[in-house]
């Protein structure tokens, strides 16, 4: 069976240079490519492949970005790096066992890396031990936090007219679970997030940023709160900086904690 893979580099030349050696490989296909952390997410989301061929540095969010959403994905695809990243980090990617290939592009090397994927994908498909080492949630946040990538580069994939837009942390008042599904709010829009299943894993992911849980259905930005006030049966009510002003409670098991994150 082929290995579906994608291609994503913002380079022209460098996605036709890819085009053309994986063409040269038995038994690949390659189903989408991308230019942009973006246009890589709504290729994955919309293709499902086995394997990403990814480029770290790409303008508006770079290969972290797209590794940090791959962590929401109950069976992540295989990544193999295109890297010109200094041996700090490729130790980084041998530890995690995620694959890494150093620019300029080379034959043998990209032959090398495709062994290794056909090897863990037959581990997958044999059932031996689940999934491959190195395409875990676990095993993607490890390579984040040791390259130190991991709140530096945090991303929040939402749904936009058919797209997929990258949100930065600072710019979400706060995020909502309503029937299953997760919106988040920022000042004046509000969106759909993208792959992510429940609150709970949002919340991990904007666990380095100034977000706290208000309730079980509630993730709000302290960095947007305007103002707070106590209500009834030991709740409280704060008021975000958004354009409306939205009232969102406390709950009064949380409120001690709200009022140390605070300060107070």
């Amino acid at each position: 069976m082929a290995i579906r893979c994608i291609i994503v580099d913002d380079e022209p030349p460098a996605r036709d240079e890819w085009m053309y050696l994986l063409s040269r490989m038995e038994d690949v296909e390659v189903v989408a490519s991308a230019s942009s952390a973006s246009q890589a997410l709504e290729a994955i989301s919309l293709h499902q492949p086995d394997l990403v061929f990814l480029d770290i540095e790409m303008p508006g969010g770079n290969g972290f970005t797209v590794v940090e959403q791959l962590m929401d994905m109950d069976e992540p695809p295989l990544v193999i790096f295109a890297t010109a990243f200094d041996q700090y980090a490729i130790r980084a990617f041998e530890e995690n066992a995620i694959d890494y290939i150093l620019k300029p592009l080379e034959e043998e090397r990209v032959r090398k890396g495709l062994l290794k994927v056909r090897q863990r994908l037959n581990q997958r498909s044999d059932g031996q031990g689940g999934q491959p080492a190195g395409t875990g949630p676990r095993e993607l946040e490890h390579l984040l936090e040791q390259i130190g990538q991991r709140a530096s580069f945090t991303r929040i994939s939402v749904e936009s007219r058919g797209r997929v837009l990258l949100l930065q942390p600072q710019d979400v008042v706060f995020c909502r679970a309503d029937d299953k599904k997760v919106w988040v709010h920022t000042r004046s829009e509000q969106y759909l997030s993208h792959g992510l299943v429940n609150l709970g894993r949002l919340e991990e992911r904007l666990a380095p940023h100034a977000f706290f849980r208000t309730s079980r259905g509630e993730l709000v930005n302290l960095e947007r709160v305007r103002e707070f006030a106590p209500w009834t049966n030991g709740k409280y009510t704060i008021t975000m900086d958004d354009t409306v002003g939205t009232e969102i409670v406390v709950s009064r098991g949380r409120v001690k904690d709200f009022k140390d994150r605070l300060g107070l």
